[in-house]
């Protein structure tokens, strides 16, 4: 089950203009509670103004080895978002000796370590979690091999720049890195420009043997990621070998569907006990878990994240939007509580699961 735990802040690095590298140090009794799997994330909090504000940041850092011990550190890559309440007090406020009050890992853009190829289309802090997944690969599976296509605006605005650049230099032959600068031109390498839908389709096949890559790892902003994935598709890759990350999308008018019942009732099992309560008027299924049991796990609200997955047990729900659970989890039967709103006069679901 997700907990909050006070770490302190080990480090803090400015890596471009706009984005500072956070070092957390983890205390030895809480190691196993932040052992993480490449790609994972990590929700912050913090009250400000008596508000609370929850943000999630991908580790960058190496996963532990699973029969080792759990991290010492663990480092996540901010940037700064316009008018962001989080962003701007990490980049202008927190120092090293700081606490900070940091949910245990969790999400499922995630790599298992194996002797195969893939690769990555990643757009600007979409490196975050790549980075962690491919350091882990390329150090736990000698054999294994590793495309990255990164897009950003500049190179001065290129998050993990030097990190990047030592994986090249540490496995020249196994790490394939490619860059597009989108405002920029390059000296050598690729002409500036979008990566889009049509230039990606006309690009991928050239880089690499398309049809072998064991995954494809998308993160970024959300026409980015939707372009890629239909780049893929077209390309004949299957739908199970996508994953995708996406790390912003802009609000969206919820889709049209049966109207929702007078009264309705929420029954949730999380942390190893259940409850039930009646539904207010609009509220989701996390917002009505929350009013009585506040240790309910969310990060984003916004369907981006995955942190409040969970599944459901009887009644129906209508996802406003979901921008975090893969088709075989929905169709398994898991939602995303913070975007789903009760369609039936008895909703249930499980946290747990």
């Amino acid at each position: 089950m997700a907990r909050f735990h006070r770490l302190p802040v080990a480090g803090v690095d400015r890596i471009t203009d706009d984005s500072v590298a956070l070092t957390l140090a983890v205390p030895e009794e809480l190691r196993e509670e932040y052992r993480h799997a490449p790609g994972q994330h990590l929700a912050l909090r913090r009250v400000a103004d008596g508000t609370e504000i929850r943000r999630t940041y991908s580790i960058c850092s190496p996963a532990p080895a699973p029969d080792g011990p759990g991290p010492r550190t663990l480092r996540v890559g901010v940037r700064l978002v316009e008018g962001g309440a989080f962003s701007t007090y990490a980049l202008k406020e927190i120092n090293v000796g700081d606490e900070l009050e940091v949910m245990t890992p969790a999400g499922r853009f995630t790599l298992d370590p194996a002797p195969s190829l893939y690769a990555a289309v990643v757009g600007g802090s979409g490196i975050t979690p790549v980075l962690s997944i491919v350091a882990t690969l390329l150090e736990r599976a000698p054999e294994a091999r590793f495309c990255l296509i990164r897009s950003d605006r500049t190179s001065a605005s290129t998050m993990f720049l030097e990190e990047v650049a030592d994986l090249k230099d540490r496995y020249p032959e196994r790490f394939q890195l490619v860059t597009v600068l989108s405002r920029e031109e390059q000296q050598a390498g690729l002409p500036s420009g979008r990566l889009d839908e049509e230039r990606l389709t006309g690009l991928l096949p050239a880089l690499l043997p398309v049809a072998e890559v064991a995954g494809w790892f998308l993160c970024g902003p959300f026409g980015l990621v939707q372009g890629a994935e239909r780049a893929l598709r077209g390309l004949g890759v299957a739908r199970s070998r996508i994953h995708e990350e996406i790390f912003h999308v802009d609000a969206v008018s919820p889709a049209a569907s049966a109207p929702a019942p007078a009264h309705s009732t929420v029954t949730a099992r999380l942390d190893g006990r259940g409850g039930s309560w009646p539904v207010r008027d609009g509220e989701t299924v996390l917002e009505t878990v929350l009013r009585n049991r506040p240790d309910a796990p969310y990060a984003c609200k916004g369907g981006v994240c995955g942190t409040c997955r969970a599944f459901l047990v009887e009644g129906e729900v209508r996802m406003d939007r979901n921008f975090a659970l893969e088709p075989e989890e929905t169709e398994a039967g898991y939602v995303l509580a913070c975007q789903s709103h009760p369609l039936t006069e008895r909703v249930e679901v499980d946290f747990d699961r």
